[in-house]
């Protein structure tokens, strides 16, 4: 009897056992599940924020806005340039130099990711990269590409009072070493979706850049932020300041965003 007892003692041990490693596992199973899905949720979320405060700085359709760009250094006199930039879709844009006038007829073309020059002297377009400085404290891509959403996963850092405003402070991770800056940190208003200041950082994490967005007024039917100041993060007194107007939608052609047709705008 008492190898019996014994026996069955052990099998129900066993038996118990095994119910538990089964049981923590579908415990451990479930808890994964629920953090992936709360991962999930919460980079859907992110995504949704910088979705919106795109649309708050550019139409989502064809347009075109007037920039000018007023550069300023402590050890040199003022630096003033204009452009007009054609934009359709976030993938697609031409920036024309306007002024100075012995610059006008340069022309940027963006497509996708991939970015050429026209200069009239030059009989070929030239390829540049997006974080290529174009002027001051201002990139290509600042110009030629705003798409925060496309460029950049993000996720919440944090949330942030500022004034009477509560802010989402985000992070956004570049996709690949091709868009214009490898890190940005990004406020964003929790209740407009409103801009309000963002962090460039380079590839070795190094602030470069800081940018407020000011003064907001109806630019395309839409509330927007008209003026960037962009302030060098290393060297005190140097920064751009980039004012828009004159932004309307447009139907703009796919004709317009090719090498070949960059001749024919003026």
């Amino acid at each position: 009897m008492v190898r019996k007892d014994s026996s069955r003692n052990g099998r129900w041990s066993l038996a118990l056992a095994s119910g538990l490693f089964f049981l923590l596992q579908s415990l451990t199973a479930l808890a994964q599940d629920a953090g992936t899905s709360s991962t999930s949720a919460d980079d859907a979320l992110a995504r949704s924020i910088v979705e919106k405060a795109d649309k708050v700085r550019f139409p989502s359709e064809g347009f075109q806005v007037d920039i000018v760009i007023n550069s300023s250094r402590p050890d040199k006199d003022a630096d003033m340039r204009k452009f007009r930039v054609l934009s359709k879709g976030n993938e697609n844009t031409v920036v024309m130099v306007t002024e100075p006038a012995s610059e006008r007829g340069q022309i940027i073309l963006m497509k996708g990711r991939d970015l050429w020059v026209f200069m009239p002297e030059v009989s070929q377009p030239v390829r540049i990269s997006l974080a290529q400085r174009l002027t001051g404290q201002v990139a290509n891509g600042d110009l030629a590409r705003a798409n925060f959403s496309g460029d950049y996963n993000p996720r919440i850092l944090r949330s942030e009072t500022i004034g009477n405003d509560r802010f989402h402070v985000l992070e956004l991770n570049a996709v690949d070493r091709s868009v214009t800056y490898q890190r940005v940190v990004y406020w964003v208003n929790e209740k407009s979706s409103w801009p309000l200041k963002a962090e460039f950082y380079s590839l070795s994490n190094r602030l470069m850049k800081k940018c407020s967005y000011e003064n907001f007024q109806t630019l395309a039917g839409r509330i927007r932020p008209t003026r960037l100041v962009m302030e060098d993060a290393l060297r005190i007194g140097e920064k751009s300041v980039l004012e828009y107007s004159e932004m309307k939608l447009r139907d703009l052609p796919d004709k317009i965003f090719t090498k070949d047709y960059l001749k024919k705008l003026d």
